[in-house]
């Protein structure tokens, strides 16, 4: 017979724990929604030149690779989730104040990489913490997590007005500003209960796949790692879009209210993904939606590789719900549920390392693409994705014969 939780106030609630976490997911993708436009920005009217633009964008993804399974693992076996996502954010603040400081390209590039060894174990971490509480609480992910992408767009917003009216070479310091807001959100995270340290169930999603033993290792899961690299490479296929974008965009004449707007539309379709992802049809399971967001991202980046006429660019935001939401989706559920017992947030950091891979691979390229050969950069990054789908693809026969196998 399950055991009475007390509840002493609203925030101890079971949804009091979805509003702290989501007031998280709000203040850490606001800060996203300043960084990923108007980073680079910066970064121009530093005299930072494109090709080195694109190594320090790619800073994350490679320090990502030792940065989380160390700190995952670490938050595995104390089991001090929470505790570390305090930590890392508080870090991250102390960072990006570094980086705001330097003066210097090489300087910059060495700052941003100690910053982002902070601040790129806090989402396989956040990930991790939610979805055993939600679990436990038998709440909805998709209404929790749907949050951070709405606080995307106020930072998109927020920034793409401060763009318009201060200085380029000022813009960093509304990215510290953001990151102090992360890290009070963090300090007010609800701490998990004893009762949050049982193997949570898995999260809502549109169909229950068969999942498979867990393996001692998912580093040696051949099917994790197939989904690992179809994600990989389809998120990776975004490079030249979180980079040059903003900078493109407005060598074509939008000001910084109209980049944000665009920005704002493909995370507009990412959230009415999140809101209805309880509701979407059965035969949607992650390998579907790894395919489906490989195919949506070949489609996104071959049309933008024409330059196609600005009336066309909302329409191509949309297919970030593809994309982005359902690679993301597909490969956090099926994550989840490949964890072997206590290692939840190391299994989420193993995906993180094959996602850290192939994007800094394909953010150092894109800035040496985009300096070569302009926004036909993104030709390159639809052969990408392509590739990432076709892994879906294999992934999705293996679910299936497994599927037949059990029936």
């Amino acid at each position: 017979m399950p055991t009475m939780r007390p509840r002493l106030s609203p925030m101890s609630s079971d949804t009091g724990f979805a509003v702290r976490s989501a007031a998280f997911y709000a203040a850490l993708f606001m800060l996203n929604g300043v960084v990923l436009p108007f980073f680079p920005v910066w970064l121009k009217a530093k005299g930072v030149e494109a090709a080195l633009i694109g190594i320090i964008l790619a800073a994350p993804p490679v320090v990502r690779m030792v940065a989380i399974p160390l700190i995952t693992a670490n938050a595995d076996h104390k089991d001090a989730l929470r505790g570390t996502i305090v930590a890392a954010s508080a870090l991250c603040v102390a960072g990006y104040t570094l980086v705001a400081s330097v003066e210097g390209g090489f300087a910059i590039l060495a700052a941003y990489a100690l910053m982002s060894f902070a601040i790129t174990p806090i989402m396989p971490l956040l990930e991790t913490y939610t979805l055993r509480g939600l679990g436990a609480r038998g709440r909805a992910y998709g209404p929790v997590r749907l949050w951070g992408s709405v606080a995307f767009i106020a930072g998109l917003f927020g920034a793409g007005f401060a763009a318009d009216v201060m200085p380029a070479r000022e813009l960093i310091w509304l990215i510290v500003a953001a990151s102090a807001i992360a890290l009070v959100m963090a300090v007010n995270l609800a701490p998990l209960s004893t009762g949050d340290t049982a193997p949570a169930a898995p999260p809502p999603s549109p169909a229950p796949s068969p999942a498979p033993a867990p393996k001692r290792s998912l580093l040696r899961d051949r099917a994790f790692l197939v989904v690992a690299v179809s994600a990989g490479l389809t998120q990776a296929s975004h490079a030249v879009y979180y980079g040059f974008s903003a900078l493109d965009w407005g060598k074509a004449g939008l000001d910084g209210t109209a980049i944000a707007a665009l920005w704002a539309v493909g995370v507009i379709a990412e959230i009415v993904l999140f809101a209805v992802l309880n509701r979407l049809p059965a035969f949607l399971t992650p390998s579907m939606l790894l395919m489906l967001g490989g195919a949506g991202a070949a489609l996104r980046w071959t049309v933008m590789a024409f330059d196609p006429p600005v009336a066309l660019l909302p329409l191509l935001q949309t297919l970030h719900a593809l994309s982005f939401g359902m690679t993301y989706l597909g490969a956090l559920f099926f994550t989840h549920r490949h964890a072997p017992p206590g290692q939840a947030a190391t299994a989420q950091g193993y995906l993180a390392i094959v996602l850290g891979i192939t994007a800094a691979g394909a953010t150092a390229a894109s800035g040496w693409l985009y300096g070569a050969i302009g926004d036909k950069a993104y030709a390159a990054m639809a052969l990408v994705a392509i590739v990432g789908c076709g892994y879906g693809a294999i992934a999705h026969r293996a679910a299936r014969r497994m599927a037949g196998d059990a029936a």
